[in-house]
């Protein structure tokens, strides 16, 4: 096996990697988006989206991972550090790449309406004290297929629900009650 081979065959382990962080986002009803950061042939951090769990907007997979890595690192600098994620970056997480000093970035699926790496713009094509190299299309059916299927269900959730605030509060409901916060005062429906 060549040199080439060889890390395509690494490069799509690290990517199913993230696939299976994605499924984790989805099983917690989180858009399925996993990364995974790399040090030396090692996953050293994982992430998957927790934005809607933990109401967070900078919960993205991308940043979860590059807050664990930081911490694996004892540095804020990851510069040795390769970063493999199912979905391009938007202009946030590539912003907090660019930051990290991360040193290449694998993506899935390309995103048409937010990505920052070449989709509406790229970010790291823009003047920086730090150039990050990429890749994108890396396991791409599978990365997009996920994120189908995903979207589908939704669609088909709003519709029985009768609309999409329906079912968001709905969710938000059945998301407290897991969390044991609900009250009688919060609960679809009661006016506070």
């Amino acid at each position: 096996m060549t040199h080439e081979q060889t890390r395509l065959q690494d490069d799509a382990f690290f990517m199913q990697a993230a696939l299976k962080e994605a499924h984790k986002a989805e099983l917690i009803g989180e858009v399925p988006i996993g990364a995974v950061i790399v040090h030396k042939g090692k996953i050293i951090a994982r992430g998957h989206n927790k934005r809607e769990t933990l109401q967070d907007v900078t919960l993205h997979a991308e940043m979860v991972a590059i807050r664990q890595a930081c911490r694996h690192q004892k540095s804020w600098r990851l510069d040795d550090c390769d970063l493999y994620v199912t979905l391009e970056p938007c202009v946030m997480c590539a912003g907090a790449i660019v930051q990290a000093r991360i040193r290449t970035v694998y993506y899935g699926a390309t995103d048409p309406k937010a990505g920052a790496v070449g989709s509406i713009i790229n970010i790291f094509d823009l003047k920086h004290n730090h150039r990050v190299a990429w890749q994108g299309l890396l396991l791409q059916e599978s990365c997009s297929q996920i994120l189908k299927d995903f979207f589908a269900r939704r669609r088909a959730a709003d519709k029985a629900a009768g609309s999409r605030a329906t079912r968001r509060a709905t969710a938000q409901a059945e998301q407290a009650t897991r969390q044991g916060l609900l009250t009688d005062r919060t609960k679809p429906g009661n006016q506070p």
